[in-house]
């Protein structure tokens, strides 16, 4: 199974793929979406809803996955964040990709153990997680990249938890 983390962002959107195959996980892709920081919100929200979605034909994803906002944004980056989620949401909707959501705390506690983590402890386990060393495929990872996959994972780890249960049930 594939999944495709996603990491929202007006500026910058991270993006990262997964390849799910039982136990293990493995890296496929990631990146970063960077519309010209010239360019006004609409177009911006075009290039990103237009760049997921040659990614996601590319790739052809089973699921997505976005990190719920947090709570403490101010009301102006609140409504451009929740602009740039629409975009790409609708973006993913559009080719027939299921989108699932997570929030800050479970990722941070699906990858790093706890949903306190900070970025570089998630970052670090991230690299570890998936086999990441300082060279080849994920060396230079953004940030933004980094907490895409971050979600990816987290969404990794509830599907296998969720089988796992759904076996559990059917032996009783």
């Amino acid at each position: 199974m594939l999944i495709l983390g996603v990491d929202p962002g007006s500026r910058a959107t991270g993006w990262g793929a997964i390849r799910c195959d039982g136990p293990e996980v493995r890296l496929v892709e990631a990146g970063t979406l960077t519309p010209p920081a010239a360019d006004p919100l609409p177009r911006r929200l075009a290039a990103l809803a237009a760049g997921i979605g040659e990614i996601a034909d590319r790739l052809r994803p089973a699921t997505a996955v976005l990190e719920s906002p947090f709570h403490g944004m101010n009301a102006r980056s609140l409504i451009v964040l929740a602009q740039a989620r629409g975009a790409l949401i609708a973006a993913l909707a559009a080719r027939d990709v299921e989108v699932r959501e997570f929030t800050p705390a479970e990722v941070k506690s699906a990858v790093a153990g706890s949903g306190r983590a900070g970025k570089p402890e998630v970052a670090r386990m991230v690299r570890l997680l998936l086999a990441m060393r300082g060279d080849g495929a994920g060396a230079a990872l953004s940030t933004d990249a980094s907490d895409a996959l971050a979600v990816a994972l987290c969404c990794a780890r509830r599907l296998r938890h969720d089988r796992i249960s759904e076996l559990h049930g059917r032996s009783k």
